[in-house]
């Protein structure tokens, strides 16, 4: 079982001086209204909970891996009418994540991996954008999509909806207000037939297309399914974090 420290807000210079990381793990958030009923910094709170525990899992089977602090804004030009609201543009996100791929580089980290835990972040293309001039391994995953949400809960949605209310109800209750208080998430659906099936796509105007912020309905979710949602999350992570770690960047395919 490693010793080395696996959460770097947490570690102090003595116990970093002499360790050696394969993988930095940058979770990565944003600062929104999530409905009614749900903080601001759901998507902080989710994604930092889920970035340490999938690194302890993964540190206990021998990989050797960091979480860096969050970044906690994301994305969010839909929303910039909503009060107090936090925008931090692609354009930024771009430098931001230079300036951290260069630090590692510098000091022997081979590669760096984006924890993503909202919709509006897309780090494909920065990646694409940062790869010829970077020597470290850099790669991006949604903890949302890392398991099928079907096997855990009934109701859809993608923003403060079962899902995210029943992982916040697991993770800190004392956050969230009475489900007798939390919209029910309707969505207004696009007039036009390819963006309704998925094949085109347009940025969605919250105000506009949701009454409360939300995009699927809260109201059945429980604790219990946000810990068992939690434990697969984590593990799915955590499984990731292991291949990465053992995994030579100059060899990824067979």
């Amino acid at each position: 079982m490693s010793q080395q420290p696996t959460q770097l807000a947490h570690a102090p210079f003595a116990r970093l001086r002499e360790a050696r990381y394969e993988v930095a793990l940058l979770p990565w958030g944003a600062t929104e209204p999530h409905n009614l009923h749900l903080p601001y910094g759901t998507d902080l709170i989710e994604t930092e909970r889920i970035a340490a525990e999938a690194v302890r899992k993964a540190s206990e089977r021998g990989a050797r891996v960091i979480v860096l602090p969050i970044v906690p804004f994301g994305v969010n030009t839909g929303q910039l009418d909503l009060p107090l609201t936090i925008n931090m543009n692609p354009s930024t996100q771009l430098a931001l994540l230079d300036d951290v791929a260069e630090s590692l580089e510098r000091q022997g980290v081979p590669k760096l991996a984006i924890l993503n835990g909202h919709g509006g972040n897309d780090f494909r293309q920065l990646i694409r954008e940062l790869r010829p001039r970077r020597d470290l391994f850099l790669c991006t995953l949604n903890w949302y999509t890392a398991v099928e949400k079907r096997k855990f809960f009934d109701a859809g949605g993608d923003h403060a909806d079962e899902m995210e209310t029943s992982l916040m109800l697991h993770l800190a209750p004392e956050l969230v207000l009475p489900l007798s208080e939390a919209g029910d998430g309707k969505t207004l659906s696009p007039r036009i037939q390819a963006f309704r099936e998925g094949w085109a796509w347009m940025p969605r105007p919250w105000s506009t297309v949701s009454a409360d912020t939300g995009s699927g309905d809260p109201r059945k979710a429980t604790a219990e399914k946000g810990r068992r949602y939690f434990e697969a999350v984590t593990e799915a992570v955590a499984g990731f974090l292991v291949e990465l770690s053992a995994a030579d960047p100059g060899d990824m395919y067979v």
